[in-house]
């Protein structure tokens, strides 16, 4: 009789084997690219990606086909385009943001590298950062550390800021654990949060209606998607309101809003590259740890203070890595 790890072990000797064989004979490696949002929102990121596979010596049209697959930000269009990416069998799946949660149901076989705003144990994609275990692995964009950064950024631009208005979507992994590490800076700085969660474009008009009302000093929001696909919306409402706004991405503050504080999600994306390495060269998901993001960003739109009456001090512009003018 052969034993569990006896077959484990032989099971993973083929594929490395199998991946080995693929690699000298030049055949064209397959990878899809899967998003929730369009592509005008999504391009960026992978052009990053490209530009990782391209530093790892992998060449679209020789040894790399590289398919996109793109969905409008609706749960029903991100199922489709999820089926259909794996019934085109390829070796690895590059899933953003939910398209990872989607994957997990629809493929338990086919290696899947996120990058995931979220926790993703939490979320129940990987059973821990060290050790993924199953066919999942990447990058979780869950950087607890910055949330109480950008509450202090701020204070330091508005020193006027005492009540701060927090917009959260209670269903993301992670959220009770930002809120956490948020009230705690809070706390530290004397000033006052009041939570409103959004997990739709119905409440999220809810929220900026009361928060309206209440005259709110600043808004920081949460970076989860359903925000940021409002982005554009909520800096109309902030400049309208003279209510500055904060979120983690940069496309918060790319869409007119006041300040974005968190990881480049553009180096992180052209990080995920080396998971895709890596797992065409033999190895498992499961062997590859989570990574937190390594690089940070932090954008002001001066446009945008302006529009509100903000004097943005000297001394937080020349800690910019972009200014907006």
């Amino acid at each position: 009789m052969v034993s569990r790890r006896h077959f484990l072990l032989c099971a993973g000797s083929t594929i490395i084997a199998t991946s080995a064989q693929v690699l000298a004979q030049g055949i064209p490696s397959r990878v899809v690219w899967v998003s929730p949002t369009p592509a005008s929102d999504g391009s960026p990121f992978l052009d990053e990606l490209r530009r990782g596979l391209r530093e790892l010596n992998y060449v679209e049209g020789r040894n790399l086909v590289l398919e996109s697959y793109w969905g409008d930000n609706t749960p029903a269009r991100l199922a489709k385009i999820m089926a259909d990416a794996v019934a085109s069998s390829p070796r690895v799946i590059v899933a953003q943001g939910g398209a990872a949660l989607v994957a997990k149901k629809a493929t338990s076989s086919i290696p899947v590298v996120f990058g995931y705003s979220g926790d993703p144990v939490e979320a129940g994609l990987v059973e821990s950062f060290a050790r993924p275990q199953g066919n999942m692995t990447g990058i979780s964009y869950l950087a607890l550390e910055l949330v109480g950064k950008r509450i202090e950024l701020l204070r330091e631009a508005i020193p006027s800021v005492r009540r701060i208005a927090v917009v959260a979507n209670p269903s993301h992994a992670g959220d009770s654990s930002e809120r956490k590490a948020s009230q705690a800076a809070a706390a530290k700085l004397g000033l006052i949060l009041e939570y409103y969660e959004v997990s739709n474009a119905a409440q999220l008009s809810d929220a900026l209606a009361a928060i309206e009302k209440k005259r709110g000093d600043a808004v920081m929001m949460f970076p989860v998607q359903n925000i940021i696909n409002n982005r554009e919306r909520i800096a109309a409402w902030s400049v309208k309101n003279r209510i500055p706004a904060i979120s983690g991405w940069a496309q918060f503050a790319d869409g007119g809003n006041l300040m974005s504080y968190g990881p480049n999600l553009r180096e992180a994306s052209r990080r995920l590259a080396f998971y895709v390495d890596r797992i065409l060269k033999g190895s498992r998901p499961t062997d590859l740890p989570v990574e937190l993001p390594t690089q940070v960003e932090f954008i002001i739109n001066l446009k945008t203070a302006k529009a509100i009456g903000i004097n943005v001090p000297p001394s937080i512009l020349v800690r910019a890595d972009r200014v907006i003018e």
